[in-house]
């Protein structure tokens, strides 16, 4: 397997990155107030979960890539 092809295959964990932004992007689909988790509203957490997913995934793709 030539070098060419290597860094090919590495960039399918790029399409990871879109996760978060594609899950964010239509905020009328989170914006209500059920479920509430610990008494935040759904709206809040769902995108402070989000953060959280967002930096794990940063993470995998780094290290799956570099």
């Amino acid at each position: 397997m030539d070098q060419s092809s290597k860094k090919k295959g590495k960039r399918g964990w790029l399409w990871l990155l879109l996760l978060p932004y594609i899950f964010t992007l239509f905020p009328q689909f989170y914006s209500t107030y059920q479920p509430t988790l610990w008494g935040f509203p759904f709206f809040y957490w769902y995108q402070f979960l989000w953060v959280i997913i967002s930096a794990l995934l940063t993470w995998i793709v780094y290290v799956m890539t570099k």
